[in-house]
């Protein structure tokens, strides 16, 4: 199984690329849910690789894609512009999950 990126940015594209990562940029609503579309009907395709500032920006598709389907697995990377999230979002997460401060 392959992986492929959809980002906001060709420094993210081109650093995949040379990593040996497929991938389009894309920076429209509708370009975006042309591409998930295109890439979640691949067979070949494992793992969706996805810029954070995408999925922050149009987070409705990337729901989306994620209850439909179980397959490729939908994965939101940081881009060269760094995370998104606060420095201790997994202690967040976790005491959200489980319902206990750590």
């Amino acid at each position: 199984m392959k992986m492929f990126l959809i980002s906001d940015n060709v420094d993210t594209f081109t650093g995949m690329r040379l990593a040996g990562v497929d991938g389009i940029v894309v920076h429209e609503r509708n370009e975006l849910h042309d591409a998930l579309l295109n890439v979640m009907s691949d067979p070949t395709i494992g793992i969706v690789l996805l810029t954070e500032k995408l999925g922050q920006e149009f987070p409705d598709l990337v729901d989306e894609m994620k209850l439909q389907r179980k397959l490729p697995l939908l994965i939101e990377i940081p881009d060269r512009h760094g995370t998104g999230r606060k420095a201790d979002f997994i202690t967040s997460y976790v005491n959200e999950a489980i319902g206990l401060k750590l």
